[in-house]
């Protein structure tokens, strides 16, 4: 593989060598104020700022950088060193073991990505104005440094359909994965889609909204200028509270949220519960792109439903009343199916640099992609909308 033309690669240990508005230039202006705002330069810094992602983390930036013979920023990938397969949310730790079993080394690794963040969007950041083949020179250059680096691999992850075609093409393995999205089919309130369900789930959600709010719970949306520090302890209050139990280890800090309020409020959807006086749970969005994505979710009282809620339906109706195609809840959770979240296939892609080890990831790969498939269209079948 080899870069073509006149085109030049650099490797940057930080985003901040990067100019903040070449970089979203490449990612699409519009990542700025109304585009997909995980490829933004303001959040990935933001990430790195606050100590969030870091070499001693296990996540070295080593975004790449693409310039014309002129020197204009033509095409960028936010990269990073890994030295564990953490905050990725595409498993691949069977892979690591059976390479090391063999003998293999396979850590560190490369990865495309944006971190802690499972959301589709553009990984080979183009320029409008570049020649066509910038984003295959992108690619080739990170499979490069992962060649010349006698790095085991690199990955792409939560790749869009053009990333994904065009990786294929260049030699890229897929893997295919699901997520459960709920899509606006043009509701002009929350119970315009209640009228599209089955009336046995219609009954089940009315029952949860109802009994999530018992107890004198109110829900509070805040964004933008509303948007206070008060606010952000009292998520990150939550949100160390759903890390500590489920990973043992949150990935961000209090400072990352901090930073995200001052450089992008106007993308941040908080949506609160309070009871008695002060915050009880609470849900961490961000908008861009007619998308609304969940991100996280906390609470330091326990509340029946209360998760579906601020997680789901307050999404739902924020969605509905913005005019938002669609909402993406994050990665798992079957139980969103019944609530009218829906099975969509996200995809990855990955260069294996051995020879051996990438028939052995192939092979994997291809039967995996036929059981994602079978579950999703089981999974279907039992889709809450009426049927009439």
């Amino acid at each position: 593989m080899s870069v073509s033309g006149d085109l030049r690669p650099s490797f940057h240990a930080a985003i901040a060598e990067i100019d903040r508005a070449e970089w979203d230039h490449c990612a699409g202006d519009d990542c700025v104020g109304g585009g997909n705002p995980f490829v933004a330069h303001d959040f990935l810094s933001a990430l790195e700022d606050s100590g969030a992602v870091s070499p001693t983390a296990g996540w070295g930036p080593r975004h790449l950088a693409l310039r014309d013979a002129a020197g204009r920023l033509v095409g960028a990938v936010p990269l990073y060193l890994k030295s564990h397969s953490l905050g990725e949310y595409v498993f691949d730790q069977a892979w690591a073991d059976a390479y090391m079993r063999a003998g293999g080394r396979y850590y560190p690794k490369l990865l495309a990505a944006v971190p802690f963040t499972p959301v589709t969007g553009p990984r080979l950041l183009a320029a409008p104005e570049a020649p066509g083949d910038v984003r295959e020179s992108l690619a080739r250059a990170a499979a490069e440094f992962a060649e010349e680096h006698g790095l085991s691999s690199l990955h792409v992850n939560f790749i869009t359909a053009q990333d994904r075609e065009l990786l294929a093409r260049t030699g890229f393995l897929l893997r295919a994965d699901t997520q459960f999205h709920w899509e606006n089919e043009g509701y002009g309130s929350f119970e315009d889609f209640l009228a599209s369900l089955s009336s046995r789930k219609r009954k089940a959600i009315r029952r949860e909204r109802r009994d999530a709010l018992a107890d004198g719970i109110t829900v509070e949306i805040v964004t933008g200028a509303d948007l206070r520090e008060e606010h952000w302890d009292a998520f990150f209050a939550f949100y160390m509270d759903t890390g500590s139990r489920k990973w043992g280890r949150p990935y961000l800090n209090r400072l990352f949220f901090s930073l995200l309020g001052e450089r992008m409020a106007d993308r941040v959807v908080l949506i609160l519960a309070r009871r008695a006086g002060r915050y009880i749970a609470g849900a961490l969005n961000l908008e861009g792109g007619g998308m609304l994505y969940g991100r996280y979710w906390g609470a330091i009282e326990h509340h029946p439903f209360l998760h579906f809620e601020l997680c789901y339906y307050q999404a739902m109706e924020y969605a509905i009343a913005r005019g938002l195609r669609r909402v993406e809840a994050g990665a798992q959770g079957e139980h969103k199916l019944m609530r009218g979240y829906l099975p969509n296939t996200t995809w990855s892609a990955h260069w294996i640099c051995d020879p051996g080890f990438r028939a052995a990831v192939a092979r994997f790969l291809a039967e995996e992609r036929r059981l994602v498939a079978q579950d999703q269209r089981i999974l279907s079948e039992y889709a809450p909308f009426r049927k009439d």
